[in-house]
């Protein structure tokens, strides 16, 4: 699936609306399918019925439903036998095993009626994917995928169920018939009509071109994507416009928020650095007052005790010699009396015994 700027005449069968529009043909669209399906799958279809854009609608209002590009049912004697769904893809970003398996279920769906109990009656079924790339990148021109036992890969898995996808550059892999009419599909130009089945494809092909509804129809189409693109750039400036705006409104509201928390933090500081400053400095003078007080006592209590502590051990001494006592007398009374000066009591008695008594 996809789209793209080209003149009609340009477009080429990758190209979605080129393929819708064949498939929509009621006169050049089963031919052109028929003659398309047996060179890119190697095998001659029976009647066919070509359908383009079928729409199978979800379930439910909250799944997916699908649309396929272009449907071809086969019949043999009013039966169907074969769908194959026809899908081009030019690089969209899908991940098309997984997209071709959701395809695959509701297809399928279709064809499972109320009662059915003989399932081989659902009809064969091949998703057939083109791209313009290797979505397996190994180089290989086409890639068949179907269900079998991985233990025993010979046991035929008959499910009827078959995933093609064919890369339109691929060079190993399949039939020159088959390559030729890939590099036809990636470039729908006359010059690579080489063989019998591309030279009648592009005989289909520049027929379709020339229909004066298909030109009026890519017109329209082109007109209805040229609006779309204008509105989608118009939303997304808008988009842009408001994430710019969130983007500048979150960095000024940041860059304000960081100025405002500088400034508090400032005043804060220098708040609790004056409260600080002077609890510490009254803890500290009242610290201090206190030490100093303290050892001033201590100084001023040492002077006074020894002073006092002097004069009456001058007192004694004096007694003692008043008494006509003797020195050494008077040494053992100071050492009865102030024990702490027992090793000085002969030294003090010389210094306050007088000898004019």
């Amino acid at each position: 699936m996809g789209y793209t700027k080209k003149t009609l005449q340009e477009l080429d069968l990758i190209d979605n609306f080129l393929s819708n529009a064949i498939a929509s043909n009621s006169e050049l669209s089963e031919p052109f399918y028929r003659l398309l399906l047996s060179v890119l799958l190697g095998k001659e279809l029976k009647t066919v019925r070509v359908l383009a854009q079928q729409i199978i609608p979800a379930t439910t209002p909250e799944l997916r439903g699908i649309r396929m590009d272009v449907e071809i049912t086969e019949y043999d004697k009013g039966n169907i036998t074969g769908i194959y769904n026809v899908e081009p893809h030019l690089k969209d970003g899908l991940h098309l095993p997984r997209h071709n398996r959701y395809y695959q279920a509701k297809i399928d769906g279709r064809y499972v009626k109320r009662g059915l109990k003989d399932f081989s009656e659902i009809p064969n079924l091949y998703v057939i994917t083109i791209t313009n790339y290797d979505i397996f990148e190994r180089d290989y021109m086409m890639y068949t995928f179907r269900n079998k036992c991985e233990e025993l890969p010979d046991i035929e898995y008959d499910d009827g169920l078959q995933f093609v996808y064919f890369n339109t550059k691929g060079q190993k892999g399949g039939s020159q018939a088959i390559k030729n009419m890939l590099t036809y599909i990636q470039n729908s130009d006359s010059k690579n009509a080489v063989d019998d089945a591309t030279r009648k494809i592009d005989f289909y092909v520049n027929r379709v071109k020339s229909l004066p509804e298909v030109e009026a129809g890519y017109m329209t189409l082109g007109d209805y994507f040229d609006s779309m693109l204008d509105r989608a750039k118009e939303e997304m400036a808008e988009d842009v416009r408001r994430e710019v705006t969130e983007a500048v409104r979150r960095e000024v509201t940041e860059a304000v928020r960081k100025e405002i928390a500088e400034a508090v933090t400032k005043e804060v500081t220098e708040s609790v650095t004056k409260e600080v400053t002077e609890t510490v400095t009254k803890e500290v003078t009242e610290a201090v007052t206190k030490e100093v007080t303290e050892s001033v006592t201590r100084d001023v209590t040492e002077a006074v005790t020894r002073e006092i502590t002097e004069q009456s051990i001058k007192a004694i001494v004096e007694i003692f010699q008043e008494h006509h006592d003797t020195k050494q007398n008077a040494a053992a009374g100071l050492r009865s009396k102030f024990p702490e000066y027992a090793g000085q009591a002969e030294e003090l008695v010389e210094k306050y015994w007088k000898d004019s008594l």
